[in-house]
């Protein structure tokens, strides 16, 4: 056959794979199929490759080309100067692996003179014989007119595909403000595209923990490199991670506000991922940002109601006039159903001692709950900031149970004096808007509980006399008033030191003020949890104790009369008058102190340094 006619059938057989590939829309490689069994026709060629150009590099075509391991790569930059004024060789010269040394490559460009493909075929003695006519140069271009043809079908209808899968997860992200749909969504998307790879979804530490969507948290510490680099830099990244034995490929899923994390794909190590495919994940990946982002707002938009809420109901619930235990035990409940912890703690410092509260859940008053108090109280000694660990467990070697701990200072002015600690089992479980809420809502709490320990501090003034540390006797007055209102009996005692005046005359005031000092250890040191003791004017002083007969009464009287005078220095004696009551009797507070203040006197018209106790019919 002459070359002309030759050529003429070439392009009659080429025009009708155009046909048919354009219009049925069939796979990638069945235009190919057909061009090699022109080619044997034609040429005697039975064995031919056709490498499709996509960034930078000349993938061979396969079935299902765009899931298969794409073998045989060839880098563009690594051929590019054999091609620089042909775009007709011999393999040999490229030394290209699985190629004999017979066969020949074509270079297809397009009109800006850019790859568009490559053939590898054997080169037969009718190819020889018709490349080295001039219609060579006329079935390189009906070839590239082909291909180009080819692509443009194959590249829109892939474009179609990934569009129409972009339309419908958009059209899913614009109806809903569920993270988790948003989630579940992107998931299920990637998966139609790269049906055959693994994706993942790497978030940031700050979801809704009640989506159902399977993601991982990010961690700076345990990510890979390139996955850190995406999700700081915002742009995509891939790795060859041999130890995985698989190729990353790190999209960075970006809103306008921010990066909210990672979606990773796995695929085999001799996969390389095409422009389009990237374009694809990308877009994707800015979909289910900007979806995220709005969700987040409209989230965290009712959070905010809700947080100022809680901290309205909270400071307005701390300022009501309540005392501080019941002040902790609010606050404890309040972060036990607003951040749902396992444990709540709040541990206060007095006097350089650390004393928890009993409002504490149960393992804080626990050989393992010291633990984590010692660790923190450890960190308020040197430090005056919250602590926020996300994993404990990643600051230690030691394995703790409960690894996600926020702990927050209580403060009075600038002081620390004490802290509350919050805890879960489960790492990463407090998110940064949780420790965010928390500190506001203690800080305000720390405002309340100060006011409460100052009015405490206040009426301990009032309540105690400065000098002896004893009640006051007002205290005293309202406590055994209502004693009396529910007890079934008790004792009410006077004491008078003996010829006061005459040690304060002779010794001074200030030894006058030890020995008033010395006798209130010593009624302190024997009452104890009996009774309660008070400064009742001057040298007189009076004890009262609750659910005591009148004998038991006696019993005590009898030790402080013998004690006194051995524990004072300079020795002095007292006089005591002793009164009771018992639920039976039609007894006022008044009088219950009147008939003490009676048998005292009696005392020390006696000769003092004795007791004398009042009994309905008479006195003794």
């Amino acid at each position: 056959m002459e070359s002309k006619d030759k050529i003429i059938h070439l392009k009659s057989g080429i025009l009708d794979i155009w046909n048919e590939s354009v219009f049925t829309h069939e796979s990638s490689i069945k235009w190919f199929e057909d061009l090699q069994n022109i080619l044997f026709e034609f040429f005697d060629i039975q064995q031919a490759k056709y490498f499709i150009y996509d960034a930078e590099t000349f993938l061979q075509l396969s079935w299902n080309h765009s899931f298969t391991k794409k073998l045989n790569a060839i880098k563009w930059s690594e051929i590019e100067t054999f091609f620089y004024d042909k775009d007709f060789i011999d393999v040999h010269t490229l030394q290209i692996k699985h190629s004999s040394n017979n066969d020949v490559a074509l270079l297809l460009r397009d009109v800006e003179l850019q790859p568009l493909g490559l053939i590898i075929m054997e080169s037969t003695e009718k190819w020889k014989e018709f490349s080295q006519t001039p219609q060579l140069d006329e079935f390189m271009q009906t070839i590239t007119k082909l291909v180009t043809t080819i692509k443009k079908s194959v590249f829109l209808t892939q474009q179609e595909n990934q569009y129409r899968n972009l339309f419908n997860v958009t059209k899913m992200f614009n109806s809903t403000l569920d993270i988790g749909q948003i989630l579940e969504g992107t998931l299920h998307s990637i998966q139609i595209a790269f049906p055959k790879f693994k994706s993942i979804l790497i978030l940031s530490n700050d979801q809704d923990r009640k989506t159902s969507a399977p993601y991982k948290l990010f961690d700076y510490t345990t990510e890979r490199n390139t996955t850190v680099e995406a999700y700081v830099s915002g742009e995509i990244t891939t790795e060859l991670a041999q130890d995985l034995g698989v190729r990353l490929l790190n999209i960075p899923i970006v809103g306008k506000q921010g990066i909210y994390g990672i979606l990773q794909i796995s695929a085999p190590l001799d996969y390389l991922f095409s422009i389009r495919q990237k374009e694809f994940a990308i877009l994707l990946a800015e979909a289910a940002g900007n979806a995220l982002e709005n969700a987040k707002l409209y989230i965290q938009s009712h959070r905010l109601v809700s947080d100022l809420q809680l901290i309205n109901e909270t400071s307005h619930k701390l300022n009501m006039n309540l005392s501080l235990d019941e002040m902790v035990i609010f606050l404890r409940n309040q972060l036990m159903k607003f951040f749902q912890p396992e444990h709540v703690g709040f541990v206060f410092i007095e006097n350089d001692e650390y004393k928890i509260s009993p409002a504490s859940t149960e393992l804080f008053h626990t050989m393992d709950g010291q633990l984590y108090i010692q660790y923190i109280t450890n960190h308020f000694k040197t430090e005056k900031d919250s602590v926020f660990i996300a994993d404990f467990n990643r600051l230690t070697d030691l394995k703790y149970e409960y690894r996600s701990l926020v702990a927050i200072p209580l403060k009075e002015q600038s002081n620390i004096t004490g802290f509350s600690i919050i805890m879960h089992k489960e790492p990463y479980y407090f998110s940064f808007d949780n420790y965010k809420l928390m500190q506001s809502l203690i800080q305000h709490s720390s405002l309340a509980i100060s006011n409460s320990n100052l009015r405490n501090k206040l009426q301990k003034m009032v309540d105690r006399d400065h000098l002896t540390n004893l009640f006051a006797r007002n205290y005293l007055d309202r406590f055994v008033e209502k004693a009396m209102k529910t007890d079934d009996q008790g004792v009410f005692v006077l004491i008078d030191i003996d010829n006061f005046k005459r040690v304060n005359d002779t010794h001074g005031h200030q030894i006058g003020d030890e020995i008033l000092k010395q006798i209130a250890r010593v009624i302190q040191g024997m009452i104890k949890n009996k009774g309660i003791s008070a400064r009742w004017g001057g040298e007189e002083l009076a004890l009262y104790f609750s659910h005591m007969s009148l004998e038991q009464g006696i019993e005590m009287c009898e030790q402080l009369l013998m004690t006194i005078p051995q524990k004072t220095n300079p020795s002095v004696t007292v006089s005591i008058g002793v009164s009771n009551w018992q639920q039976s009797d039609d007894l006022s507070f008044n009088n219950l102190f009147h008939y003490a203040d009676t048998v005292l006197y009696k005392a020390k018209n006696n000769g003092k340094n004795q007791l004398c106790v009042y009994k309905a019919s008479h006195s003794s």
